[in-house]
């Protein structure tokens, strides 16, 4: 089984749950797990302003995703930086380019799940993750979220991320604040999970 685990990381705080996502993956007996990046469409200078740069080299040992590469995965884990309650404009120009395997169907049966990080404790996590999945829906993708059987994510003794629709992470303004632990197990979860499911409908 090939797992694909797609996303656009700024300061690597996504890189991170991808990663952790990937080692649930490899949790399932026969998955591997392939990571791939969403193409760049900022400029480098403006890399360089936002203090990106840094982040951008040390992930850049990532392959950049192609659009044909969709449709020989057997499950598509989608990860986003929130923006403005939406995914990020690096993610919504390589959904954008995907037109071709919606005309085919190529995508549809597929299991496809998202995870995503936030500034800020309530900043869109939610509603990216949800608007993600219109996309999803059109291309016909088997919708998987975090069940509340990561009991984690019902945890009040600390600010966490996490809700049925996927796992999450809380940057910080800065980007201070790197995926917690238990951010991280949300992650191993639904790798894990999205794993364990794809494997049934092949079945």
């Amino acid at each position: 089984m090939r797992i694909l685990i797609v996303y656009y990381s700024t300061y690597g705080h996504v890189h991170k749950m991808a990663e952790a996502i990937a080692e649930g993956v490899g949790q399932v007996v026969g998955a591997e797990a392939v990571l791939r990046r969403v193409p760049e469409t900022l400029p480098e200078d403006v890399l360089e302003k936002m203090g990106a740069v840094d982040a951008q080299q040390a992930m850049a040992h990532i392959p950049v995703c192609t659009v044909d590469e969709l449709a020989g995965a057997d499950a598509v884990i989608f990860g986003t930086p929130t923006r403005f309650g939406n995914m990020c404009g690096q993610m919504r120009q390589f959904l954008d380019a995907t037109g071709g395997l919606w005309a085919q169907g190529a995508l549809v049966g597929k299991v496809g799940s998202v995870f995503t990080s936030s500034a800020t404790q309530h900043g869109g996590q939610e509603s990216t993750i949800l608007s993600f999945h219109v996309s999803l829906l059109h291309h016909g993708f088997v919708i998987v979220g975090l069940p509340y059987a990561f009991q984690g994510q019902m945890r009040i003794d600390e600010v966490t991320g996490g809700s049925p629709y996927g796992a999450s992470t809380i940057a910080g303004g800065s980007g201070e604040r790197m995926p917690s632990g238990n951010e991280l197990e949300a992650a191993r979860f639904q790798g894990k999970h999205v794993t364990e499911i794809a494997k049934k409908l092949m079945g």
